[in-house]
């Protein structure tokens, strides 16, 4: 990339990433010309001035390339979108051989339930890595009826999915709005503090406890920060594929967030042992000693058995909030004021 890259016009080079005008007005903040090639430029740069802010020409052109690198898996992974992930089978525990030959379509939520230890995360794992029978399992996974090219598997800027894990702790000292605010400049969105805000709200509105754009990241609690994820995840993260491993246990309002992913065009795997999460997919995956042992689509009946679950969970969540804000639950009499 280096020879074209030195001849392109600056004014090209910052249309690409806000990043890279941010970093040459750094390097030169009065001598850029927009007409100017980056390799002219670069070698007009004052060596003084960048060592003042920590710099060398070879590391401005590094960045550059990397920066540049990023715009073009952005363009292209706009210009070929997900349709399809295909889950072909590999086999069990005792190596028998898997019958799985499994086609997820854009928009559709599937859920992954079994025993503890039967396997689930590793299914999850496999899609996550786009296994070419080169795992434990053997499994392949196909994009788009295909073998993904290596660049989806290995490259560090085209990531095609994007996975929630039952922990989420972060270590990064920087508050919710500087987070996004960084994540919304890498994905060169048009509007970044709307959509900033609008990914707060979105948190909040499936988190529990609410919180501020000025809290730190490291203060959230583990539902929160669960809520930030999903609500990021929807609204900013390009990846149209999204592995989730037991969103019952975070605290947040489950069909709201599927129903966000979903309505975002993406393809979400949840791994549960949650009955309301299982019947709310469209298909679910029943795991047994290391295999897909079956595919059940849910049925009418399932979904008439999904709404009084949803009704008793619905009391229970009340009983929790009231139980939080340190209310009674009983009447006089000493029995339940909210029969399940």
């Amino acid at each position: 990339m280096s020879a074209e890259l030195l001849s392109r016009p600056l004014k090209d080079l910052t249309a690409l990433h806000p990043s890279i005008a941010h970093l040459l007005s750094v390097a030169d903040p009065v001598g850029a010309k927009p007409e100017q090639g980056f390799g002219a430029w670069l070698q007009g740069l004052d060596g003084l001035r960048l060592a003042e802010v920590g710099l060398d020409a070879e590391q401005v052109q590094g960045q550059v390339e990397a920066l540049v690198r990023q715009a073009e898996a952005l363009r292209l992974s706009a210009a070929r979108p997900l349709e399809s992930l295909t889950l072909l089978g590999g086999c069990d525990k005792d190596g028998q051989r898997e019958a799985l030959d499994l086609e997820i379509k854009v928009g559709e939520v599937l859920c992954i339930v079994g025993p503890t230890g039967s396997g689930k995360s590793r299914l999850l794992a496999d899609i996550e890595c786009l296994a070419q029978g080169d795992t434990p399992s053997g499994r392949k996974i196909l994009v788009n009826g295909a073998i993904p090219e290596s660049s989806w598997r290995f490259g560090s800027n085209r990531r095609l999915i994007a996975q929630l894990s039952q922990n989420m702790n972060f270590v990064v000292d920087l508050s919710v709005a500087e987070f996004l605010a960084m994540h919304a400049e890498c994905r060169m969105v048009a509007s970044p503090e709307a959509v900033v805000e609008e990914v707060i709200a979105c948190a909040n509105d499936l988190a529990g406890e609410r919180f501020g754009p000025d809290v730190s990241l490291t203060q959230l609690s583990g539902g929160q920060s669960r809520a930030l994820m999903i609500a990021d995840t929807a609204l900013l993260s390009a990846s149209p594929i999204v592995l989730i491993d037991e969103i019952e246990n975070a605290g947040i309002d489950r069909r709201k967030a599927l129903e966000l992913l979903v309505a975002r065009e993406k393809i979400v795997l949840v791994s549960t042992h949650d009955p309301i999460l299982a019947l709310m997919g469209s298909r679910r995956i029943v795991i047994r000693n290391g295999a897909v042992a079956d595919v059940i689509s849910t049925t009418y009946l399932e979904r008439a058995s999904l709404e009084e679950l949803q009704r008793i969970d619905a009391r229970l969540s009340d009983i929790r909030q009231r139980l939080r804000a340190g209310q009674k639950i009983e009447d006089e009499g000493g029995s339940w004021a909210w029969t399940l």
